[in-house]
This record gives structure tokens, C-alpha cells and sequence, in this order.
């Protein structure tokens, strides 16, 4: 059965077990998304998850196109965020699944709020803001960063339907798989944000991944990772927590979706 609850003007859909039905030990995973991305990201996961758990989803703002624009602060994420989990699980902490600037956003919100974090699913996204990471890419990978990145940033800038069809190529030459219709500038406002510090900036970032126990999947078939290989070995030499590398791109959970779930699941079931 899917509930839903409004949190400042963001829709909140919540699949799964109601209140008391699952018992104490039910437990919520919060799903977080990026770039070019809605909650919808997350359907295939919410189908073979929320029998077992309370799936909560919404699109983060500024990314749903039939509404206005809305860069976000980092501050307001964070704060929202918040305000979705303690709504969403108010006896227990979360598990946070999240993928490319969701990432960024739950961990900060981890690392802002540890006692509301149980475990994480992260997803292609690990350690990318740590120094130690940036010391792992080559030139060439630099440079390719910053020209999607700043494309993207532009793109916000410029707004409308010229910043749409920039985003929309973009998109379309990282094999996105997104339907060119559902991609605008609009939800490109964390580039902007992190090329130029405006709205607060993204500078103050947390850099380092929370200590709970951590599942990493990513795609080992892109041209450059966004985790370091000591990240994700001290991961697996961690116990409770687990490094895994998919045949896929930036998106394994769509592109491998029975395996990615199955992972998932056994990972969450202390397997």
C-alpha cells in the first residue's frame, strides 16, 4: 500500500508495511537521488523491497519539471532530509539508499545526524569529495569532469529551452537512461552551486563517509570511477560492510536490476 505526505512543497511517497503492521523491527529505507533523476529512479527497487521494508521516496527540489525552479542550499537538503526521516521512521533510524548527488546529500545529512542513520546502500558514489580521491584521477578524467560538470552548470544558468536542449545532449552522449522529455536545466542547480559557490556553496560539504555499515555498488564500466580503491578495500575489511563492483554504468540498479536487488537484500538480511 503507498501513503503519502507533503514535507514543504515536496511529495513524500512511502510503500511497504503501515505503522504496526510490519512489527517493531520493520525498518525504513529512505531513497535519495541524483542527476538526471525523480523518485522514480527508485520503482524497481520498491517493488522487490517493500514487502519487507517501508520505502520512502520523493524528488528532490527543483528536479520535478512541472514545478519552478529551486536551488537548494545545502542547509535546507539537509534539513529536509531530516524533516522526511524523522516523518517517515519516527521510532527507528533509516536506511539511506542513495546514488549520485543523493549521495552527497545523505551523507552530509549522516554525518549532520548519525543517531537517525542505522546502515547505508550507496550507490556508484562513495569517498568523491575526499582529497584522497581526487589524488586517483589522471588529467584526462579531470578534465572530462569538468567539462560535463561546467556544461551542466551553464546549462542552469542559461535556463530555458536552450539550457533544456543542453542538458537533454548532454544527457544524451552519458547515455542517461532517462527520457530526453523528463531531463531540464532546472534540476542541474548542484553544479552550478558546487562551480560557484552560490546559494551557500557546497565548500563545507562532509568529505568523509559516516561510520555505519556501508554497501557500495558501483559500475565498473565508466570511463572514471567517483570513489577511490582504498575506499572501497577499507570497506571490505570493514565488518558489516561491503564493496561491490556491477558490469554496468552510473546506474546498476536500472541497468542490473536483479542483481543489484538481490544484493541489496542479501546485504540487508546480514548476509
Amino acid at each position: 500500500m503507498q501513503r503519502t505526505f507533503v514535507v514543504d512543497g515536496i511529495e513524500v511517497l512511502v510503500d511497504g508495511p503501515l505503522e504496526g503492521e510490519g512489527g517493531p523491527a520493520t525498518e525504513t529505507i529512505l531513497m535519495l537521488h541524483g542527476w538526471p533523476d525523480t523518485h522514480r529512479l527508485w520503482d524497481g527497487q520498491v517493488a522487490a523491497l517493500s514487502g519487507q521494508y517501508r520505502c520512502a521516496r520523493f524528488t528532490l527540489p527543483g528536479f520535478d519539471l512541472g514545478k519552478p525552479r529551486r536551488p537548494c542550499p545545502l542547509d535546507e537538503m539537509t534539513s529536509l532530509i531530516e524533516r522526511i526521516a524523522r516523518l517517515a521512521s519516527p521510532d527507528r533510524p533509516v536506511i539511506l539508499m542513495q546514488h549520485d548527488w543523493g549521495s552527497i546529500f545523505g551523507t552530509e545529512f549522516a554525518q549532520r545526524h548519525p543517531q537517525l542513520v542505522s546502515r547505508i546502500v550507496a550507490v556508484d558514489v562513495g569517498d568523491a569529495l575526499t582529497p584522497e580521491y581526487r589524488a586517483t584521477l589522471g588529467l584526462g578524467a579531470k578534465l572530462a569532469i569538468a567539462s560535463y560538470q561546467l556544461w551542466l552548470a551553464l546549462a542552469w544558468r542559461i535556463g530555458g529551452k536552450l539550457g533544456d536542449g543542453m542538458s537533454r545532449r548532454m544527457a544524451k552522449a552519458m547515455r542517461v537512461p532517462v527520457e530526453a522529455a523528463d531531463i531540464g536545466s532546472q534540476m542541474n542547480y548542484p553544479y552550478y552551486i558546487a562551480w560557484t559557490g552560490a546559494y551557500g556553496s557546497y565548500r563545507h560539504a562532509a568529505t568523509s563517509m559516516p561510520g555505519c555499515p556501508t554497501l557500495f555498488i558501483y559500475g565498473k564500466r565508466k570511463p572514471f570511477m567517483f570513489h577511490s580503491g582504498a575506499w572501497a578495500d577499507k570497506l571490505n575489511a570493514t565488518p558489516g560492510s561491503r564493496a561491490i563492483g556491477m558490469e554496468t554504468g552510473h546506474w546498476p540498479m536500472r541497468e542490473q536490476a536483479a542483481e543489484f536487488n538481490a544484493a541489496v537484500q542479501n546485504w540487508l538480511a546480514g548476509g
